[in-house]
């Protein structure tokens, strides 16, 4: 899937902040430093999301391994304050 997104302006320090407007005129921000060197305002950028079946599946191998320990040290029961 691919948007394509306008450069509408910068904020904040050193204007690393880019405002980004959709097609459909919806905002948002991107840090300046994923977007291309030397990126102006009133450019149009293509934002690609690609699913990436690899990298999610190691996250949840690595997110059950953190379950898994937690649970081995866990002694249960109500907890105390």
């Amino acid at each position: 899937m691919s948007v394509s997104l306008s450069v509408d302006r910068f904020e904040g320090d050193d204007d690393a902040i880019a405002v980004v407007v959709t097609d459909e005129g919806q905002s948002f921000n991107i840090p300046r430093s994923l977007l291309p060197e030397a990126t102006e305002a009133g450019e149009v950028l293509q934002l690609t999301f690609k699913r990436d079946a690899q990298a999610t599946a190691k996250l949840k191998k690595e997110a059950h391994s953190i379950q898994e320990e937690l649970a081995e040290r866990d002694p249960g029961g109500d907890v105390t304050l």
